[in-house]
C-alpha cells in the first residue's frame, strides 16, 4: 500500500507543478506588454502563503517529503509570479501589494510557525497546520474568483480555462488521497 500511496503523491505532484506554472501565460502578457493591466496580486500572495505553509507541514510531517518538495517549488515560482508583478505594476498596486505580503505572507506565515512550534507539539501541531493549510486551500482557490466578482469579468482572471481543466483532476486526488495514505 505504500507504493500505491507514494504513486499518488507523484501524481498529485505533477498536477500541482502544472497549478504553479498555469499563470506564466498571464506572466507573458504582463512582461510583453510592460503593464500588469487590471490584474490583481491577490490570488499570487495566496498561493504564496499557502504554499509555504504546505512546505512547513510536509518538513514536520513524518514521510511527507512529497509535500514539502511541490510546494517549495510552489514558493519559488509564486516569489517569481510576485516579482515579476512588481516590477510591472503602478505605485498604488506595488503599495498594495506589499502591504499583503506583509500581512499575510510574513505575519501570518510567522504567527502559524511561532504559534505551532511554541504551543503544539507532535500530532497535535501536525493536525491543527493541517487544518490551517485547508483553509489556506479554499482561500487561494477562491482568490481568483473574488477578481472576477471585484472586476465583473474573467478577463484580468488571473487564470486561464486551464486551471479548469486542472482542478477538475486536481479535486479527485485530493478528496482519495486519505484513502491511500491510510
Amino acid at each position: 500500500m505504500a507504493e500505491l500511496s507514494f504513486f499518488v503523491g507523484v501524481i498529485g505532484n505533477i498536477i500541482s507543478l502544472l497549478m504553479f506554472l498555469s499563470p506564466a501565460g498571464t506572466f507573458r502578457r504582463i512582461i510583453r506588454n510592460k503593464s500588469t493591466e487590471e490584474f490583481e496580486s491577490f490570488p499570487y500572495v495566496c498561493t504564496w502563503l499557502n504554499s509555504s505553509l504546505w512546505t512547513y507541514y510536509g518538513i514536520i510531517k513524518p514521510g511527507a517529503y512529497l509535500v514539502a518538495t511541490i510546494n517549495s517549488f510552489g514558493v519559488v515560482v509564486q516569489s517569481f509570479f510576485l516579482g515579476v508583478f512588481l516590477i510591472y505594476a503602478p505605485s498604488v498596486m506595488k503599495a498594495k501589494t506589499g502591504i499583503l505580503v506583509g500581512i499575510l505572507d510574513i505575519g501570518m506565515l510567522t504567527a502559524a510557525i511561532v504559534v505551532s512550534e511554541l504551543v503544539l507539539e507532535g500530532e497535535k501541531r501536525i493536525e491543527a497546520l493541517g487544518f490551517v493549510c485547508a483553509g489556506l486551500n479554499i482561500m487561494m482557490y477562491a482568490s481568483p474568483l473574488s477578481i472576477m466578482v471585484i472586476t465583473c469579468t474573467s478577463t484580468f482572471s488571473p487564470f486561464s480555462n486551464n486551471v479548469t481543466f486542472l482542478l477538475l483532476l486536481f479535486s479527485p486526488r485530493f478528496s482519495s488521497f486519505p484513502f491511500w495514505v491510510n
